[in-house]
């Protein structure tokens, strides 16, 4: 029986050790709050020994129910916008840094497919926020994100990439290409 050193594509793995470095760098704790990638950022994190000096938390909320107990988005954001869309992501950003110890969050929440899309929100839609603590949660920005219909791996794999970009200490949401 062979060693399994990574259960994640090189490229993901990379990107991970990447914010980790320089997120230790910077002194700085992350959390992420993950629904359509389903803990991936999390998981890709955690690949790089010693990340928990770093590494403060992902909550996986999947569900709106998830979304609503354990970050505190607001119910009325879920029932007027869908859990795809720029307010839900920025109650996400906003209750992930509430509810942890961390410095920097950032939300994803998507269409990952094959089914669950529609014409406004077509698979691979997915919308990211990241807030920092300590700054007014009036500045927290949203982006919503068109990836290809890859498949439902390849438009996770998509969203855990760019949700650790934006885990770079300097990325903004509205700044990356």
């Amino acid at each position: 029986m062979s060693d399994i050193e990574t259960l994640l594509p090189a490229k993901i793995v990379a990107t991970a050790r990447r914010v980790i470095e320089a997120n230790r760098k910077a002194g700085l704790r992350i959390a992420a709050a993950e629904s359509c990638t389903g803990g991936l950022v999390g998981a890709a994190l955690t690949e790089i020994p010693g990340s928990s000096d770093v590494f403060e938390t992902s909550f996986i909320t999947y569900s709106n129910d998830a979304k609503r107990d354990i970050l505190g988005v607001h119910q009325d954001l879920l029932a007027t916008f869908g859990a795809v869309s720029p307010a839900v992501a920025w109650a996400m950003a906003v209750g992930a840094l509430e509810h942890s110890g961390a410095d920097v969050a950032v939300s994803i929440t998507g269409v990952a497919g094959p089914g669950g899309g529609s014409e406004k929100k077509p698979v691979g839609t997915v919308v990211f926020s990241k807030a920092r603590r300590g700054d007014d949660p009036e500045n927290v920005v949203a982006d919503q994100k068109q990836f290809a219909d890859n498949g439902r791996g390849g438009v996770r794999a998509q969203a855990t990439l760019w949700a650790l970009e934006l885990l770079m200490p300097d990325a903004r949401v509205d700044e990356l290409p």
